[in-house]
């Protein structure tokens, strides 16, 4: 992991009919709307959340 790296993490899908857990895990990556980004620190936390509901994101590196 290099320092200094943030994610630019939008929700691009509805959480409507997804998994409960699934669900609490785009909450808890601050996420509520569609198309609300936030930017996140590129930690082993954060990237196992975002790879958990990857299927409803969009994920970009940001330098």
């Amino acid at each position: 992991m290099a320092r200094g790296k943030k994610l630019n993490v939008t929700l691009k899908r509805s959480v409507i009919g997804t998994l409960e857990d699934h669900r609490a895990t785009v909450k808890g990556l601050g996420l509520k709307h569609i198309n609300q980004t936030v930017v996140l620190p590129n930690t082993p936390s954060i990237r196992g959340m975002v790879k958990k509901v990857l299927y409803l994101l969009d994920v970009r590196e940001e330098k």
